[in-house]
């Protein structure tokens, strides 16, 4: 998130500006799935990475026709026990290219790909802090690419009901019992420009 927080900063400051066709944002539920703990082989670690609500954000802008860009973020709500012990949050962000055709004057087809990270916060019982903040846990970060598609319900103007799946395929993912997650949820949410 930090990093298209830069971009969109950027973009300002050099006075480049994007016209954008549709500006879609959104707030999500969600249950992530992946393989089960007992079932980890090789060099995974018998962890689940689901289980628990994950809300999200997300947002697009579509640029030319039914092409864009598009971004978001997504993280346990309540932490998890890892082993159980150790207290733990897994949060996935992305950047993708969107695309969203029509489907007739109430629905939208949305499917997107693209890259992001994966950061599972580790819990401590301390605060450690460092030359311009402190925190109470560590970070593992792991790189992932990512695939998804959603169906965008307008019953009423620009509000939308999007049901939508992600599939996150995430590089040296040994904390948790495989290397792939599953986040299927819904979205509610407005498009400017519908």
């Amino acid at each position: 998130m930090p990093t298209f927080i830069a971009l969109v900063g950027l973009l300002c400051l050099t006075g480049v500006s994007v016209q954008a066709q549709q500006v879609d944002v959104a707030f999500g539920l969600n249950g992530v799935h992946s393989t089960s703990a007992a079932d980890a082989s090789g060099n995974f670690f018998p962890q689940d990475v689901g289980g628990g609500v994950f809300p999200s954000f997300s947002g697009d802008f579509l640029l030319f026709k039914h092409f864009g860009v598009g971004g978001e973020v997504s993280w346990r709500a309540t932490q998890n026990l890892s082993s159980g012990f150790a207290p733990f949050r897994p949060i996935f962000y992305d950047f993708n290219a969107v695309y969203a055709p029509p489907l007739g004057k109430h629905a939208a087809l949305e499917l997107l790909g693209g890259v992001g990270g994966e950061s599972i916060r580790f819990y401590q019982n301390f605060v450690t802090c460092g030359a311009f903040s402190c925190s109470n846990f560590v970070s593992s970060n792991h790189l992932l690419g990512d695939v998804g598609a959603g169906l965008k319900l307008y019953p009423y103007g620009g509000f939308f009901v999007r049901p939508e799946i992600r599939v996150y395929f995430i590089r040296n993912n040994f904390e948790f019992s495989d290397n792939h997650a599953e986040r299927i949820g819904v979205s509610i949410g407005y498009t400017f420009g519908h």
